[in-house]
């Protein structure tokens, strides 16, 4: 089985584990590319995609585009037949020990010691977390 995790925004990702196998990439720029990688990484996959809420201070817009960019995240999954849930970045956090309190060098820090192999961006770091907490802490 394959286990995605996603880390949604435009500075966030998509990571895959599969067979012990780890990869990721930077969130796509458009909806159809989103969709064209899941949608070929579809087959026996199942995916955890951090849940997402409005934080104090973000603009109207910035929010706005935001949640376009999650709500279009998951409809891409339900289209191309993935199941998947939502996990707070608190719990996957607590359970990875890793709690970046928005230190994003934290999460970078622990996916490498995880995939001491894979070199790891910032953009990627979370996505692969999220699909080894996925993996082997649920």
């Amino acid at each position: 089985m394959k286990l995605i995790g996603i880390d949604p925004g435009k500075s966030g990702g998509i990571a895959i584990i599969s067979n012990d196998e780890c990869f990721a990439i930077p969130m796509p720029e458009t909806e159809r590319d989103i969709y064209d990688y899941l949608k070929d990484n579809s087959e026996d996959a199942f995916c955890i995609i951090e849940q997402v809420h409005a934080m104090p201070g973000q603009g109207v817009t910035s929010m706005f585009t935001f949640g376009m960019g999650y709500g279009g995240l998951r409809m891409a999954l339900v289209a191309a037949a993935i199941p998947f849930e939502t996990v707070t970045p608190q719990k996957w956090q607590k359970a990875l020990q890793c709690q970046t309190k928005g230190d994003k060098n934290v999460s970078k820090r622990r996916a490498q010691e995880l995939y001491p192999k894979l070199k790891i961006t910032h953009a990627i770091a979370d996505a692969i977390l999220i699909a080894h907490y996925g993996r082997y802490c649920k």
